[in-house]
């Protein structure tokens, strides 16, 4: 059967239409961009305020032995600041797509809502393609919104000592731009993949949720000193989740099968 966009539309403004009455969803979805930017900025606010403490060096010769003694540790120290942080920011594009995908697909045996759905003419591709807009276009445009309140909260507590803008640079542009809407992309087809084997929407939140530890672990990795972030360095992590998001692309598609969701959800 071909594949009719209209259709697939028509799934993904039934399931938007339901997330914007689900007011509990809505306030959990704001929660963790407001954290995303809020920290940060605190952060950058700190260093330009104490510039001259001498403990600041030492946590900078800590990640650069090599930094120049005239250079300043609290501007390496933003710097470094901004890089890492970008790793924890995609955590935002992961988790916004868990909370609404697994209401979503989960959600429709709770609310029994799945039967009228399975008896329309749409195709298993169709229905992921709706129902993926639903969450990929909220938690991209959240993590743009989210993004450009960062960028100008950090330029305006960074000004003092840097006399003049830090954001947007090409690291987080590009990474906004192109790798933030990749793992959103991801954790919706995790999402989506555990939600058609659970019975409860809560328990594939839960689930789903997983997958954000080895980002945070990497993250652990980078303020350690283990691991060094870059621009490569988050390519390379883009790259890995494309081919991760074709896969669950595919994985979706057929677990989302009609005649799969009647036999075992029937």
């Amino acid at each position: 059967m071909a594949f009719r966009p209209r259709r697939a539309l028509a799934v993904f403004w039934k399931d938007f239409l339901d997330l914007r009455k689900n007011v509990g969803l809505l306030v959990s979805m704001a929660v963790l961009p407001t954290v995303m930017v809020t920290v940060p900025i605190i952060v950058v606010w700190t260093y330009v305020n104490t510039p001259n403490q001498a403990d600041l060096r030492s946590v900078a010769q800590f990640y650069d032995s090599s930094l120049p003694l005239g250079a300043s540790a609290a501007r390496f120290l933003i710097d470094k600041t901004l890089t890492d942080w970008f790793g924890l920011f995609l955590v935002m594009p992961i988790f916004v797509p868990i909370l609404i995908a697994s209401q979503s697909v989960a959600g429709e045996k709770e609310r029994r809502t799945l039967e009228p759905l399975l008896a329309s003419p749409v195709t298993a591709a169709e229905l992921v393609a709706g129902k993926s807009l639903a969450s990929l276009v909220p938690a991209v445009v959240i993590t743009w919104v989210a993004f450009i309140l960062f960028c100008v909260g950090v330029d305006i507590v960074a000004w003092p000592l840097v006399q003049g803008p830090l954001m947007p640079n090409a690291l987080w542009t590009f990474g906004v731009l192109v790798i933030a809407p990749l793992f959103a992309f991801f954790g919706n087809g995790v999402a989506v993949l555990i939600s058609a084997r659970v019975s409860e929407a809560r328990m594939a939140q839960q689930i789903s949720a997983l997958v954000v530890l080895p980002l945070v672990g990497m993250v652990g990795g980078q303020v350690a000193g283990v691991l060094k972030a870059g621009f490569m360095y988050y390519a390379l992590q883009g790259a890995v989740v494309l081919v991760l998001d074709l896969v669950l692309l595919w994985a979706s598609i057929r677990l989302l099968d009609r005649e799969r969701l009647v036999s075992r959800w029937g």
